[in-house]
């Protein structure tokens, strides 16, 4: 489970959804959105899927008002995923224990069927919750690994998957994390910089997968109009 890490007091919160200032925005859905997430180690450009509008819509609302601004990647587990967007880590010292920030409400469930966890899946980070809810703001990007055909059968097997074929050609050459489809949002994929990913996803990380090296971030929105 790639959760929050909102601790049990937040789970028992009222759960409020999206707020009407990041309902879908009909001129952003004329055009084709890009974001570059800025690191130490590089740039990662993303393409915003119009198939999440409310995803879409509250990301590039979030960016716009620079909320991401050095706010930390603050979960990072090799050959699976790293996370940010938790608001707390922007001035955390260096042992404090992050991903309980939020900005007080969830996102429903987006999911599409030709949308997968594939390596550069920018993806929203969510608590269990029975709708599946997004968090408002918690993101993580997919690295994952390369499966054989074998081994994704044995996913099927063990976790009650389906990978359809466009699934397993996908998971077979450039990887990711199947079983994550249909359980987690996916509203954007990486469209340069998969270096940048490795680089993070590699570092040294202390118990609770915090790097070691505090890495932040910067975003900003590359809007190409049709």
């Amino acid at each position: 489970m790639i959760g929050s890490g909102l601790n049990a007091r937040n789970k028992e919160k009222k759960r409020l959804t999206v707020p009407q200032e990041v309902k879908v925005d009909p001129a952003a859905d004329k055009s084709d959105t890009l974001v570059m997430i800025s690191t130490e180690y590089g740039d990662m450009i993303f393409e915003l899927f119009k198939q999440t509008p409310l995803h879409r819509s509250n990301f590039i609302k979030l960016v716009s008002e620079g909320y991401y601004d050095s706010l930390l990647f603050h979960r990072v587990i090799r050959n699976f995923m790293i996370q940010g967007g938790d608001p707390l880590s922007k001035h955390a010292g260096p042992d404090e224990n992050l991903g309980m920030g939020d900005v007080g409400y969830t996102i429903p469930a987006e999911f599409s069927d030709t949308i997968f966890h594939r390596k550069g899946a920018l993806c929203a980070a969510r608590t269990d919750n029975p709708e599946k809810a997004s968090s408002g703001c918690q993101f993580y990007i997919v690295q994952g690994q390369v499966f054989t055909p074998e081994q994704m059968t044995m996913l099927e097997l063990q976790r009650g998957l389906r990978l359809n074929e466009a699934q397993r050609k996908v998971y077979g050459s450039e990887g990711g994390t199947p079983w994550l489809d249909n359980n987690y949002t996916v509203f954007g994929q990486l469209t340069e910089g998969m270096n940048v990913i490795d680089s993070i996803a590699a570092l040294e990380t202390k118990p609770g997968d915090r790097p070691v090296r505090d890495v932040r971030m910067k975003i900003s929105l590359l809007i190409r109009e049709e």
